[in-house]
């Protein structure tokens, strides 16, 4: 991906996503990629791949603690939005 290109995809970001944050959406766009769409399948693969919580919070991934961390990321990347503009 060009550096424009990249630039382009994160134009709206407030903040850069964390390392783990970033982790989380690579490991979903590859179950997305497999045409998985189910949230519980995808719980199951993030638990089996051993990708860590954003939150720091441990145990296995369920659809409802997917759930709780997009929220709580998207919260947090509106905040910083709001606070910063356009950023990272």
């Amino acid at each position: 991906m060009s550096e424009l290109h990249e630039r382009l995809r994160r134009q709206s970001l407030g903040r850069p996503l964390t390392a783990d944050e970033e982790a989380l959406a690579q490991a979903m766009e590859k179950v997305f990629r497999s045409g998985e769409q189910d949230f519980e399948a995808l719980a199951q693969a993030l638990t089996r791949d051993g990708v860590k919580r954003p939150s720091g919070a441990t145990g296995p991934w369920t659809a409802a603690v997917l759930q709780e961390e997009l929220v709580r990321i998207n919260a947090s990347l509106d905040a910083a939005y709001a606070e910063n503009g356009i950023g990272a």
